[in-house]
């Protein structure tokens, strides 16, 4: 994995370029390279993971994204299992009412983003670099990145979410099929505002330390420190959909006073620091009946992402895999 500033140790063509290093591109690249695909990631954020997402304040530690994830498929629950087995994740808890066969959540250790740091262990991964456009030429497709540098690859896989990976193939002049467009044109995400807070004691949040409000502006609420994730005492609130699609243009020290406020009888203790961040494609209303939808045939490209398998880390992953296959079955790289 490599960081921005880095750019000469790629080569500028490539079997596969894959546009966003979340969970769907990490998947589709690990699989794509054990096939032998030379394969390059490119990610506008200075590290892998995407929602995947963790932040320190001061001595406090967040996870400010997914806040854990569940595995039901059995490809997925057999890297669960191994990713456990070498300590990047373990079990949080099992919700209270559901019976003994419950699935369990489990949380990345020591934060969520070690599963992002694992999975980019071996996958060649270029950092804070933004793809501005990806064009159709005769020998595949080219990317051009907001620095002004330039990838060719055989293939693309787009993870962004949705309206990002239109707006890319938009300014690189690449029409799309109708039907497909107009699917495409149509995923929606709900929007998310996180406040990170820091106390100067203990929250009152009971173990295993995560709350989801039956009412009111807040959706999630999480102890860090009950966690696991923080050696002093943090909390991460999520709003709801209704309150951060309101709220959203407003100030956001307002929008996270106000969420504090609404906390108050979880938290306490006295907020000393906070920081409010905010998730626009949080989380598809609307999910595709497929796991990844192909673009294009000649030359590949294929979109990908949790609009597409399903709105969580699973989900994302499954659709990495669906977009492996089908970048692996097209004709062009069936003999390779």
């Amino acid at each position: 994995m490599e960081q921005e500033g880095a750019v000469q140790d790629f080569p500028h063509k490539i079997d596969i370029l894959i546009v966003g290093a979340g969970v769907a591109g990490l998947s589709a690249a690990s699989d794509l390279r054990q096939s032998g695909r030379t394969v390059l990631l490119v990610d506008k954020g200075r590290g892998p993971g995407g929602r995947l997402a963790s932040r320190r304040i001061g001595g406090a530690t967040f996870d400010h994204g997914a806040q854990f994830l569940t595995a039901r498929d059995p490809r997925f629950v057999a890297s669960v299992d191994r990713w456990r087995t070498i300590g990047v994740v373990e079990e949080w808890f099992r919700s209270s009412d559901e019976g003994p066969g419950s699935h369990p959540r489990w949380r990345g250790k020591p934060t969520m983003n070690e599963i992002a740091r694992h999975l980019a262990r071996d996958v060649p991964v270029l950092l804070a670099k933004r793809v501005v456009s990806l064009r159709r030429d005769p020998d595949g497709w080219v990317a051009h990145l907001e620095t002004g540098e330039t990838f060719r690859a055989g293939a693309a896989l787009l993870t962004p979410p949705v309206p990002q990976s239109l707006a890319i193939l938009e300014a690189g002049g690449s029409a799309l099929p109708p039907k497909e467009k107009a699917r495409l044109d149509s995923v929606e995400y709900e929007r998310c505002l996180a406040v990170l807070g820091v106390l100067d004691g203990p929250a009152r949040i009971p173990p295993p330390g995560g709350l989801a409000p039956a009412e009111g502006p807040i959706a999630w609420i999480a102890d860090n420190q009950k966690k696991g994730v923080s050696a002093a005492p943090a909390v991460t609130i999520h709003a709801t959909a209704a309150f951060s699609l309101e709220h959203w243009d407003r100030d956001r020290k307002d929008c996270g006073r106000e969420l504090l406020r609404a906390a108050e009888v979880c938290l306490g203790s006295a907020v000393t620091e906070y920081q409010v961040h905010g998730w626009r494609y949080s989380k598809p209303v609307r999910v595709e009946e497929s796991p990844c939808l192909i673009l294009s045939e000649s030359p590949p490209l294929v979109i990908a992402g949790d609009a597409f398998a399903g709105p969580r880390v699973e989900g994302a992953a499954l659709s990495g895999w669906a977009a492996a296959d089908a970048l692996k079955q097209m004709n062009r790289f069936a003999n390779r």
